[in-house]
């Protein structure tokens, strides 16, 4: 069956915009022009919508879809295969925060009492939507999904005890950078304890450590205001110096 741009647009729930601009930008060209110069999709380009899509609810940009669906070495039933594993672990993020509101909002009404266990649950919880919500976006493309839903499962398993620690760690963190601020030495013993907590803090959420991804983080500290802000909202300047120290840290060189 073939479709012009307005049939596919109804058929998929995407805007004739959207279409003409993913053909434009080479993701996703109709399989042929028409006598009347119409664009005509058929059953490659409506399957290969529907991977768009897909990756697309899954939070990856344009362009990482881009490289993905026109590699030559790009499977469709093994991408629909990844699409059903992430979602199913979507599912069980967003059922887990459903019921904590659910329990939250009975707790409210007075109907039952949260355990510390359920409401501590929800605390990480709230703290991966947090970040997902802020950088999610950011740091699935720079460090992949894989990655990304690993890190928030560790953290959904942390125990209280781990998860009070990388707490009080953060905030060990915080009291350590802003003294070693006034020294104006990234290499010297404070920043380079502070770079040290980084590292244990990120330690609680990172499936593994590794030097290059560790300087890359901080470099994105100074490359997105947002994580500049977070940083220099105490003392201007503090992004760059935790960038610097641990860039010194981790042997790199800018």
């Amino acid at each position: 069956m073939e479709y012009t741009v307005q049939k596919l647009s109804n058929l998929a729930g995407v805007s004739t915009r959207t279409l003409r601009y993913y053909d434009e930008i080479g993701i996703l060209k109709p399989a042929r022009i028409n006598s009347s110069g119409y664009r005509i999709y058929g059953e490659a380009e409506v399957d290969m919508l529907q991977q768009i899509l897909f990756y697309k609810e899954l939070g990856v940009d344009l362009d990482t879809i881009k490289t993905m669906v026109t590699s030559p070495s790009f499977d469709g039933a093994t991408a629909l295969k990844n699409h059903r594993q992430k979602l199913l672990e979507k599912r069980e993020q967003l059922d887990k925060l459903i019921a904590n509101v659910d329990k939250t909002i009975a707790l409210r009404e007075g109907k039952f009492k949260m355990t510390n266990k359920e409401k501590f649950e929800g605390f990480k919880q709230k703290l991966i939507d947090d970040n997902e919500k802020k950088y999610g976006k950011e740091i699935r493309k720079k460090y992949g999904e894989d990655t990304v839903n690993k890190s928030n499962a560790k953290m959904m398993n942390l125990t209280e005890e781990q998860y009070e620690k990388m707490i009080e760690i953060g905030r060990e963190l915080e009291e350590t950078l802003a003294e070693a601020f006034k020294t104006g030495d990234p290499a010297g013993e404070l920043a380079q304890k502070a770079a040290d907590l980084h590292k244990q803090w990120l330690g609680f959420s990172w499936p593994q450590y590794n030097k290059e991804a560790h300087a890359g983080l901080a470099q994105m500290y100074v490359d997105d205001e947002r994580f500049t802000a977070y940083y220099d909202k105490e003392q201007p300047g503090t992004a760059e110096f935790l960038r610097d120290a641990i860039f010194i840290y981790a042997g790199m060189e800018r």
